[in-house]
C-alpha cells in the first residue's frame, strides 16, 4: 500500500526558517489539503509553532479546521457572492475577503439574517485579475465599510510573479499601499495589511507588509532563484510487490509501449497515476521557452525513475493506474523493499494516507 511520507524534523526545521525570514507574523496557508501535506496534520504542526491565524480558499475546508482550531483565525481567501458559502463562513465564525461591492451585499445581508457580524479582509487586485476590487473602484470598496453586519479587520493583495519579475511584484506592492492609503484617509483605520506569499518572500526583498501568507514554502518546493535553505519535502512510498524476468524483445505495458532489449529483470512497484505518479503541474506560463521545453521533452522521452533500497532504476513501459514497472536487471531486488518516488503533494491523491516521520 503506497503513503506520501513526510519528514516532520525538516518541516519544524523549514517553518522556523521562514518565520526567521519573514520576521513578521504568518498566515498559514493550508488550502489543497494542506498543499498535499493533509491539512489535519500541517494545520496542528503550525499551531505548535505559534501560528494563530489560516487560510483557504474552500469554505469545504472550515468544519475540518474548526475541530483544530478554537480561537485562530481562518480567512477564506475567495470573495463570494454565493449565500450558502456565506452561510457557512457566518457558521464557522471564520473572516470573509470582500473583493466587490456584490460579495459585500451578499455577506451583509447573510449576517443580518443570522443576527450577527462577520470579520472581512478587503481584497485589491493589483493585477492578478481574479477576485478584487479594481484601484480604480476605490469608492465602491469604501461603501464596504460603511455596511453594518461587516467589520473590516484587514486587507490584502496577491502578487502575480513573484516567481520571476521582480519589478512587477513591487509594483504591485506600490500599487497596493496606495490604494489602501486613499482608502485609509476615508474610513481610518484598515487593519491589517499583508501581500507577500511564499515566493514573494524567497525571491523579492522589502515586500513584507504586517504579516505574510505562506503555504507551498513549508514543503520546500517553491521556485527560488538563490539557494532558500528549505528542505524538499515528500515522498511516495510502497513496497516492491513482485519480480520478474522476461525475455529480450519483451513488450511490457499498456500499447507495447517498450520493448526489452536484453533479458530484463522487471520489479513492479504499487504506485500509478491513481496515486499522483507520472502526473504534471501544468505551467501558469504559456509562453515560447513552455512550448520549446515541452518539445525538447517530446523529443528526449524524458525518463523517470523508482528508487529502491537507495538506489535509482528506470521505469519501464507506460505508467498504469496502479502499477509502475521498474528495470531492476543485476540487481538483488526482492519484493517487500522499499520503493519510493519524489513527487510534488500536490499531486498526490488526497486519499493517500500521510505519513509523518520523525
Amino acid at each position: 500500500m503506497s503513503r506520501y511520507v513526510i519528514d516532520k524534523s525538516k518541516l519544524d526545521e523549514n517553518i522556523e526558517i521562514i518565520k526567521s525570514k519573514a520576521g513578521v507574523p504568518l498566515i498559514g496557508v493550508v488550502k489543497g489539503n494542506g498543499y498535499g501535506f493533509g491539512i489535519r496534520e500541517l494545520t496542528q504542526i503550525l499551531v505548535s509553532h505559534g501560528i494563530k491565524t489560516f487560510a483557504v480558499t474552500e469554505v469545504t475546508d472550515l468544519p475540518i479546521l474548526r475541530e483544530i482550531l478554537k480561537d485562530e483565525e481562518i480567512l477564506v481567501m475567495r470573495s463570494t457572492c454565493i449565500e450558502q458559502e456565506c452561510d457557512e463562513i457566518i457558521k464557522y465564525n471564520a473572516t470573509a475577503t470582500i473583493g466587490s461591492l456584490t460579495a459585500a451585499e451578499a455577506m451583509n445581508n447573510a449576517c443580518k439574517k443570522a443576527e450577527t457580524t462577520v470579520k472581512c479582509h478587503l481584497k485589491i487586485d493589483t493585477g492578478m485579475g481574479r477576485y478584487g476590487f479594481m484601484p480604480s473602484e476605490i469608492e465602491d470598496a469604501i461603501k464596504c465599510y460603511s455596511m453594518p453586519n461587516l467589520r473590516f479587520v484587514g486587507s490584502y493583495t496577491h502578487f502575480s510573479s513573484a516567481f520571476r519579475n521582480h519589478d512587477l511584484t513591487k509594483a504591485q506592492l506600490v500599487l497596493f499601499k496606495d490604494t489602501m492609503a486613499k482608502i485609509s484617509e476615508k474610513v481610518g483605520d484598515v487593519g491589517t495589511l499583508h501581500a507577500s506569499n511564499s515566493p514573494a518572500l524567497l525571491n523579492v526583498e522589502d515586500v513584507c507588509l504586517d504579516t505574510v501568507r505562506i503555504g507551498s514554502a513549508f514543503t520546500g518546493r517553491v521556485i527560488t532563484r538563490t539557494k532558500s535553505g528549505l528542505n524538499r519535502l515528500g515522498s511516495l512510498e510502497a513496497e516492491v510487490v513482485d519480480v520478474k524476468t522476461v525475455p529480450k524483445g519483451y513488450f511490457v505495458g499498456y500499447n507495447a509501449a517498450y520493448q526489452t532489449k536484453r533479458e530484463t529483470k522487471i520489479a513492479i512497484v504499487p504506485i500509478g497515476h491513481y496515486d499522483g505518479f507520472g502526473l504534471t503541474k501544468e505551467k501558469e506560463l504559456f509562453d515560447l521557452r513552455y512550448v520549446l521545453s515541452v518539445f525538447k521533452k517530446f523529443l528526449k522521452k524524458k525518463q523517470m525513475y523508482v528508487r529502491i533500497n537507495g538506489r535509482m532504476y528506470h521505469v519501464i513501459g507506460a505508467i498504469g493506474l496502479s502499477h509502475t514497472a521498474v528495470d531492476v536487471t543485476g540487481s538483488d531486488v526482492k519484493p517487500g523493499d522499499l520503493a519510493s518516488v519524489d513527487i510534488s503533494p500536490l499531486m498526490v491523491n488526497p486519499r493517500i494516507e500521510r505519513v509523518y516521520r520523525e
